[in-house]
């Protein structure tokens, strides 16, 4: 997959991955979430979205959190020009060795975020955004819904009657999370009925795409003859 190629699957990794390093940090420093969202100046809820690379919360959120963690200087090499090109007529845009590579390889690590999981949000994020612009497809799921509880499989009722709920009140969030219930309600959902086909093979393709790994930045070039 090329740099052309980049995707909101992509970025959706980049999220879920910054979120688990940020939890990781957290812990390593001793900070429980009471006293880490005190610091940062937010709520709990607010830190558990980030914590779990929601994209919700405003980048100026995630970068107090770093900042307290003692990461913000990544962001500021994001955010400078050090990486750009040396300045025409200077030593260093007249030397003879290539530029300095630099790559990063992303990829839905089977260990921390599985592939199916990163699959089943890109899959339920798209389509929650279908059903934010359509009424008429949060009516067809819940005809869905309401077939499915006729069926009578005791198995998945009260998942079922959640998603009435959800889709009654527009609660989206509740299945856009990474908890235990979020995934179990993704499991059941009748939201991947309402992507058109091609909208759904393209996810697909991406998140194949991430299991190969995706490499990010400068590819490498030969040093001058």
């Amino acid at each position: 997959m090329s740099r052309s190629n980049l995707s909101t699957v992509l970025d959706r990794q980049l999220l879920l991955q910054l979120g688990d390093r940020l939890k990781r940090l957290r812990k390593a420093q001793g900070l429980g979430t009471v006293d880490m969202a005190a610091r940062v100046g937010i709520t709990r809820n607010t830190l558990r979205a980030v914590e779990s690379g929601d994209p919700a919360p405003a980048i100026g959120t995630y970068l107090r959190v770093m900042s307290i963690l003692g990461v913000s200087g990544e962001l500021a090499l994001l955010a400078g020009d050090i990486l750009q090109p040396a300045p025409r007529g200077c030593a260093a845009a007249q030397s003879r060795r290539g530029r300095p590579v630099v790559q990063v390889l992303v990829s839905a690590e089977d260990g921390r975020h599985k592939s199916q999981d990163l699959q089943s949000l890109a899959l339920h994020e798209e389509a929650v955004r279908l059903a934010r612009t359509d009424p008429a497809l949060v009516q067809q799921a819940m005809d869905t819904v309401d077939r499915w509880l006729k069926s009578g499989d005791s198995r998945s009722i009260g998942l079922w009657r959640e998603w009435q709920e959800i889709l009654r009140k527009g609660a989206w969030r509740k299945v856009l999370g990474r908890s235990r219930r979020a995934q179990e309600l993704r499991q059941a959902s009748p939201l991947a009925t309402l992507l058109p086909e091609k909208v759904r093979q393209d996810i697909l393709g991406q998140v194949r795409g991430l299991k190969r790994g995706v490499v990010l930045g400068d590819a490498a070039s030969p040093e001058a003859p």
